[in-house]
């Protein structure tokens, strides 16, 4: 280990030799529904080589955890794991080949799983310094949705001056991520396509906003009867087939989520084949003859299977330098305790956030929250929930 300078910089107070180096961790003792979601106390990692670790003060959810509880990802790690692959908070400690940062660095963090956690090690690759007036939450807000919403605009999809674009899911965090990325280029119509109830707070972030459960291909041609030039797609299913619909010759559609494929608490083979089969199935000829171009993106892949650690990087340089020059800001729904992470998890599910929701460490849970949580040992000896005991109890507000 290798001994850094703390000067300046915050550093939480260090465990006494006597304390027991455990932590309160997030974990996932199964795939299905919320029964299987549990707070547990797990041993504290130690940074490797090249690795930091972190004492964790927020961590984001995302759509992707839910499918990642399901199992509905492939290729998931065995359970029991602790899920989360974004967090913001405090280095801690240091292993060796980790230049460029010290103890008490504030730091914004991805991580291939194991973020809902107090404690964290990840590679200092995937490690990158938090602007001095950021906010916990708000880095914790930052990483995936920007840097995602970057990536597909700009280096997929070649975003310029005069071009349209239009984004699902408007009011969650990726789709307000693109929202503030396209107002820093002149000229850019977005078009929204999001829950009713969201439109009054996010009307005034794009240019024309539509209800999800209306024909939204008619509405767009009414205003653009050629179409778009940039569709981002992250429900998969039959938006598939409307979305290259749309298209104007040269355009780009991305596929970067799949959440139709998520209808239930648990996984529905019934509903997956469905959403399948709605999928248009892509003809190259008709591409070639259209002039079209579709694509897919996955930033954790990109990262964690295919090593572009270095270019997202570069990324994550370029956003932040937006976020000092106040350009972009990362819009946080609503704050929970690691006790109330099922009901954060109902609220994505429910599609009733508008922007980022957080898992706040420090946070104390709300008493009725508390009282229906679990926790247990690393082990896990507490009895699991009858599958069926999520539907019979009262769903909880959330709370900002």
């Amino acid at each position: 280990m290798i001994e850094r300078k703390t000067a300046g910089k915050e550093a939480d107070t260090p465990l006494s030799s006597g304390e027991a180096k455990e932590m309160r961790a997030v974990v996932l003792t199964g795939f299905g529904g919320l029964n299987k979601v549990r707070l547990s106390r797990r041993n504290m990692p130690e940074p490797q080589d090249g690795e930091a670790k972190i004492r964790v003060k927020a961590c984001g959810l995302n759509f992707l955890d839910l499918m990642v509880r399901q199992g509905t990802i492939e290729n998931p790690p065995k359970p029991p794991l602790v899920p989360g692959f974004e967090c913001s908070g405090i280095i801690e400690s240091l292993g060796e080949n980790t230049e460029g940062f010290e103890i008490g660095d504030r730091v914004i963090a991805l991580v291939n799983y194991n973020a809902w956690a107090e404690v964290v090690c990840t590679p200092v690759d995937f490690v990158y310094k938090m602007p001095g007036e950021m906010t916990f939450p708000e880095a914790a807000a930052f990483s995936l949705n920007f840097a995602a919403a970057y990536m597909m605009l700009f280096e997929i999809a070649s975003l310029r001056e005069g071009m349209s674009v239009l984004v699902h899911s408007a009011g969650g965090g990726v789709g307000q991520a693109v929202a503030q990325l396209c107002s820093t280029v002149p000229d850019v119509t977005v078009f929204g396509i999001a829950s009713s109830f969201k439109h009054a707070a996010i009307r005034d972030t794009v240019s024309h906003l539509f209800d999800r459960n209306v024909d939204y291909v008619q509405e767009v041609r009414k205003i653009s009867p050629e179409g778009v030039d940039i569709v981002l797609d992250c429900l998969c299913g039959e938006n598939t087939s409307k979305g290259l619909g749309l298209l104007k010759p040269l355009g780009t559609y991305i596929l970067y989520g799949a959440s139709n494929f998520v209808t239930g608490e648990t996984k529905s083979f019934f509903s997956f084949a469905k959403s399948w089969w709605q999928v248009e199935k892509v003809n190259p000829i008709k591409l070639y003859e259209e002039n079209k171009v579709i694509a897919g993106f996955s930033l954790l892949n990109l990262l964690f299977k295919q090593g572009r650690c270095s270019h997202v990087k570069t990324v994550m340089e370029k956003l932040l330098l937006l976020y000092k020059q106040k350009k972009i800001k990362p819009l946080v729904d609503s704050l929970w305790a690691l006790e109330e992470v099922k009901e954060a998890m109902q609220r994505i599910h429910d599609r009733g956030n508008i922007g980022k929701l957080i898992l706040d460490v420090e946070k104390s849970p709300t008493p009725l929250m508390a009282n229906d949580s679990t926790e247990t040992s690393e082990a896990g000896e507490e009895e699991e929930e009858p599958e069926g005991d999520n539907d019979n109890k009262e769903r909880m507000p959330f709370i900002q």
